[in-house]
C-alpha cells in the first residue's frame, strides 16, 4: 500500500490509480476542436445553417473548446445523438438523421487520421506514471474514448506497459460517469474502491469516485486558459503536485 500526497491532502493505503485519458493523460484540446469543426462543416454542407448551433452545442467557444462541454466530456455515441437531434429539428426523419451524422463523423475521422499522433501526453505525465508505477501501484485508464483509441495512444507513446486495465466506451455498455465502470475496473485490478484514486479533468470523474468511496483528484492541467469547473476535495494544476510519499 502507498501513501499519496496532493497539496494538503494525503491518501493512505492506496493500491491503484485510475486515469481518465483526454485532458488528463493526453493533450486533446486542439485535436478535438479541429474534429468538431470538421464534423460541423460536413453536416452544414448537407443542411446549411447547422454549423453555428452545432458548434455551440459541442462546446466550441471562439478558438477554445469548453472542457465541460459535450465534445470534451461526452462519448462518441452521445455526440452522435446530440447532433442527430439538431438534424431531426430540420424535418429529417430520426433514423435518416442518425445515419447522416454517423457518415459525417466517419468522414471527419478519416480527414483527421491517426488521432494518437495529434494528442501527445501532457507535460509531466510520463514522469507521473513512472513515479506511480515505481511505487508498485496498479494503473488503469477509464475513458469515454474507445478501447482501440486508448490502446493506440498508450502504444504510440510507449506507455502501454504501465497499465494493467483499460476501460472505454463500447456499444450497449454503460458510459461514464456510471460508477459501475469504475467498480468494474477495481474488480479487474483486484483492489477495492477505497484503495483506489480516480484522476480526471471532469466533474463526472470525481462523482464516480465519490459514489464508490474512492479517492479523487481533479486536474486542470489539460486546459490552459480555460480550466474545467471542478468541485472536489483536491484539484491540482500540475502533475508534479501528485507525489508518492510512503
Amino acid at each position: 500500500m502507498v501513501t499519496i500526497r496532493c497539496r494538503n491532502t494525503q491518501f493512505s493505503n492506496i493500491a491503484a490509480v485510475v486515469f481518465d485519458k483526454d485532458g488528463t493523460l493526453a493533450d486533446v484540446e486542439r485535436y478535438l476542436r479541429s474534429l468538431t469543426l470538421r464534423r460541423c462543416q460536413l453536416l452544414n454542407e448537407e443542411l446549411p445553417g447547422l454549423k453555428d448551433p452545432l458548434l455551440r452545442a459541442f462546446g466550441v467557444e471562439g478558438d477554445r473548446l469548453n472542457p465541460a462541454g459535450l465534445m470534451a466530456v461526452g462519448s462518441r455515441r452521445e455526440n452522435e445523438i446530440a447532433a442527430a437531434a439538431y438534424v431531426t429539428a430540420t424535418g429529417c426523419p430520426w433514423l435518416d438523421s442518425l445515419r447522416l451524422v454517423q457518415r459525417c463523423f466517419r468522414q471527419s475521422d478519416q480527414d483527421l487520421a491517426h488521432r494518437a499522433s495529434q494528442t501527445p501526453p501532457l507535460l509531466g505525465i510520463p514522469a507521473l506514471i513512472q513515479q506511480l508505477a515505481d511505487a508498485g501501484l496498479k494503473l488503469a485508464v477509464l475513458s469515454s474514448d474507445t478501447p482501440p483509441n486508448i490502446r493506440d495512444f498508450l502504444e504510440t507513446y510507449q506507455l502501454h506497459a504501465y497499465f494493467q486495465v483499460l476501460g472505454g466506451a463500447e456499444p450497449g455498455k454503460p458510459e461514464k460517469p456510471d460508477p459501475t465502470l469504475l467498480d468494474t475496473i477495481c474488480e479487474q485490478l483486484a483492489v477495492t474502491p477505497v484503495q483506489t484514486i480516480m484522476i480526471g479533468d471532469a466533474q463526472g470523474d470525481l462523482a464516480m469516485a465519490a459514489a464508490l468511496g474512492a479517492g479523487a483528484i481533479g486536474v486542470r492541467w489539460g486546459w490552459p486558459g480555460f480550466p474545467p469547473p471542478l468541485e472536489g476535495t483536491v484539484v491540482v494544476d500540475r502533475p508534479e503536485e501528485i507525489e508518492v510519499v510512503g
